[in-house]
């Protein structure tokens, strides 16, 4: 009987630790306190992955704040490397982050980037009452005189905020952009405060800021920086129509460890995928103000590789990294 018990039990264990494995449950770290943008990615995205059936059990959102994001960065990469229950959220501050060098030493390529699925599309907005009517006016204006047109944002210099209207003169083909005048302020309202009362000629910043100046008519959009109009906003043009070849947007999505294999990274991108399709992602995006931006797979690691190769060249001609 012994041997029959004995055997009986290991069997049990056996299951017990195979349907522990297969029920294991995915955690999302939020690389910040809860509330703010990727606080909003981990909840949201998590609530969505088992409501839809993408994972077996609902995902744990732990919040770990510090250095911008860098602590989360190197806990994965140093302590997480090969875990494929891990997902980590991200945005464009981290690759602008990671570009300047601002995570001590780490770089993009030591994590996986899974995808994107929501952007807060970059915008280029003016008082009301502004002489400059599109980009064109803005582009020509800088061009005769740099200092005439001054951008109030909410980023730090050299931060994604400043970035924008820099990205927007190299495709004009001006290389000057030290020669921009960029003024960093207490973020987006600020911005706007500052171009409203003629302190600036130019506000650089996101859609989700400038919607209720839209509607009361004290600013107009020169563009949306996004690859199509934003819906709900079709009366702006992008940036790309007006003959500048430029997408910035403050997107939403994830990174995964360097160390899982192949398959896992596929499998997250199909999941990310999945959640960008559901209805439930759909109204997620509405009530927060978030335009479509899917990208996930071998195409969002490019995009990312090739978003941060610019980043570093103008971080580079601005002075913020040597």
């Amino acid at each position: 009987m012994k041997p029959t018990f004995l055997k009986t039990a290991i069997a049990a264990v056996v299951v017990s630790m195979g349907l522990a494995g297969s029920a294991a449950a995915t955690e999302c770290i939020a690389p910040a306190n809860p509330g703010g943008g990727w606080d909003f990615t981990c909840r949201q995205i998590g609530k969505i992955l088992f409501d839809i059936k993408q994972v077996d059990a609902p995902v744990q959102v732990t919040n770990m704040a510090g250095a911008g994001g860098g602590l989360a960065f190197s806990t994965v990469v140093a302590e997480r490397n090969t875990d494929p229950d891990l997902i980590v959220a991200a945005s464009s501050a981290t690759t602008t982050r990671l570009a300047q060098n601002a995570f001590g030493g780490a770089t993009a390529d030591q994590v996986r980037w899974v995808g994107s699925i929501g952007a807060d599309p970059g915008v280029i907005v003016v008082a009301k009452d502004s002489p400059l009517t599109s980009l064109a006016d803005m582009v020509e204006a800088i061009k005769a005189d740099p200092g005439s047109v001054a951008f109030a944002g909410g980023s730090a210099a050299g931060g994604f905020d400043h970035m924008k209207p820099l990205q927007i003169m190299k495709a004009a083909g001006f290389d000057d952009i030290r020669a921009i005048k960029y003024i960093s302020v207490d973020g987006g309202a600020d911005a706007i405060t500052q171009t409203v009362g003629g302190f600036t000629q130019a506000m650089t910043g996101d859609m989700s800021e400038i919607v209720g100046f839209l509607k009361s008519g004290e600013v107009r959009a020169l563009a949306v920086l996004t690859e199509e109009r934003v819906p709900g906003f079709e009366d702006i043009p992008t940036a790309r129509e007006q003959g500048y070849d430029v997408v910035a947007v403050n997107w939403r999505g994830l990174y995964v460890p360097k160390g899982i294999s192949d398959d896992q990274f596929n499998a997250w991108a199909d999941k990310l995928q999945a959640v960008a399709d559901s209805a439930e992602w759909k109204e997620a995006m509405t009530a927060n103000g978030l335009a479509p931006f899917t990208k996930v797979g071998a195409d969002f690691q490019n995009w990312v590789d090739g978003v941060i190769a610019e980043t570093v060249v103008l971080s580079k001609e601005i002075g913020v990294i040597q």
